[in-house]
């Protein structure tokens, strides 16, 4: 049996903690990753947000149902979605609280501890990317304007690599 040191148990309890107060959801990763890539058939959002074609589809009817969402015929048969103004507005006050909540968290921490942590968080998505593979996935409830002010994102950089 492996025990844990101190860093990996800190680590797992930062992780799941900072999960919670996002509270991310499948619904919320479509509606980020729509207002950066719009007009995604059902098929490529769910690819992007880990979900099957399935999953999607019944994502995509509630966000529908709550008018945040919508679909639009695209090439052959496939259908395009799309936000609405609502979804549009949601997707930024999901990209906003997640901004405010994360502030909130690393205000604990001075300038140089912050500049220290970038550096290692960089470190660690780039060995992330190479686990999972996708940057989509991993980057689903990215702010990706934020992302690359000042340096490029270490997972699209690891993905070009």
């Amino acid at each position: 049996m492996h025990e844990s040191t101190r860093t990996e148990n800190l680590l797992g309890a930062t992780a799941l903690a900072v999960t919670d107060l996002m509270t991310s959801t499948s619904g919320a990763a479509a509606l980020t990753v729509l207002a950066t890539s719009p007009q995604l058939s059902v098929t490529a959002l769910g690819r992007q947000i880990g979900l099957t074609q399935s999953a999607a589809a019944r994502m995509v009817d509630s966000l529908q149902a709550a008018d945040l969402v919508e679909r639009r015929p695209a090439k052959g048969r496939e259908v395009a979605v799309a936000l609405t103004a609502k979804g549009e507005k949601a997707a930024a006050d999901l990209l906003t609280t997640r901004t405010t909540v994360l502030s909130d968290v690393l205000a604990a921490l001075d300038d140089g501890e912050r500049a220290t942590l970038d550096t290692l968080l960089a470190k660690l998505l780039t060995r992330l990317y190479h686990r999972v593979g996708d940057a989509d996935l991993l980057c689903r409830l990215c702010d990706r304007d934020s992302c690359t002010a000042g340096a490029p994102c270490p997972v699209g950089q690891a993905e070009r690599a």
